[in-house]
């Protein structure tokens, strides 16, 4: 079909929706991520997460023939990932970076292992919300297929906005993230503060990898998450530590990754391959533009300026 056929607003459109298909795994993991840091925590084995949840969540509707089941045992496996990372960071002297890395090689491993069974077969798909039936056109249709995951992330966004600001386990977060001392002090659990956040954002980035096997691209292989987890951490970075923020920053992580082929879908296939690197040097950029020795991030939890 040539851009002809659709005009400027079905491009725009064409992108939108591969942003919102593209970003959905984005705003998981970073909503997890996000979570996580708050409570003075960085795990970079979300990469890890997202590979295992996408693998689990396959494999169980593949044998449940239901794709709801895959996404609650997808969180699960995130849930499991995260109290190891958390369990093992409260040792004295534990990096929590380099935990997180070698969770993120175990997971994978793990997951690759796992999942060799699964590559060919088909497993049921998650159901999409079709918002383009005023259109005539099937590009703007396809565009608008919005799957059902998409508005549960839409939900969390607020909701974890709420969470951290108002409600009293979300202070308690956000003390034992700016200063541990003053938490132990109050007479908050900061172990367990940070065990609970660790293993939550530990799910919502495992169930960010089962919308990926599960809707988008739609099958499980080894190749599947293309380094999602990892850019979500500069994501969170970007959006400083704010859930509304992460929801923004992961729709233009997501539009980045799907210029290439929402461009492609309409008939403009120059430049694919240069396109499809738009995420990485988008990531690339934020970490040069955010890296300061002079002055600390707005919103960055204290703990990480120690």
């Amino acid at each position: 079909m040539a851009e002809t056929d659709v005009g400027f607003w079905g491009v725009v459109i064409a992108v939108l929706g591969g942003a919102i298909r593209v970003g959905t795994p984005f705003l998981f993991v970073s909503l997890g991520e996000c979570l996580t840091e708050r409570s003075g925590r960085i795990n970079l084995g979300l990469e890890g997460n997202l590979i295992m949840g996408a693998m689990a969540g396959y494999a169980v509707s593949y044998y449940s023939q239901s794709p709801w089941l895959g996404v609650a045992v997808a969180g699960g496996t995130g849930l499991l990932l995260g109290a190891i990372h958390a369990l093992l960071c409260q040792h004295p002297r534990v990096n929590h970076i380099a935990v997180g890395i070698a969770l993120m090689i175990f997971a994978t491993g793990v997951a690759f292992f796992l999942g060799k069974p699964f590559i060919q077969p088909s497993a049921p798909q998650l159901p999409s919300i079709g918002l383009g039936g005023w259109s005539d056109s099937p590009v703007v249709r396809a565009a608008l297929d919005i799957n059902a995951l998409f508005f549960l992330g839409l939900l969390l966004v607020p909701a974890l906005h709420w969470f951290l600001k108002y409600a009293r386990w979300g202070l308690m977060v956000r003390v034992a993230g700016e200063n541990a001392n003053a938490a132990l002090a109050l007479g908050y659990k900061v172990k367990q503060i940070r065990l609970l956040a660790t293993m939550f954002g530990g799910m919502l980035a495992s169930i960010g990898g089962a919308y990926l096997s599960l809707y988008y691209p739609g099958s499980w292989n080894e190749g599947l998450s293309s380094g999602q987890g990892l850019m979500a951490v500069a994501l969170v970075i970007f959006a400083r530590w704010n859930p509304i923020y992460c929801l923004w920053a992961s729709l233009l992580f997501g539009g980045a990754a799907a210029l290439g082929p929402s461009l492609q879908s309409i008939g403009i296939s120059w430049g694919y391959f240069l396109f499809n690197a738009a995420p990485y040097v988008l990531t690339l950029g934020i970490m040069i533009a955010t890296s300061s020795a002079k002055q600390t991030l707005a919103g960055m939890p204290g703990e990480f300026v120690k």
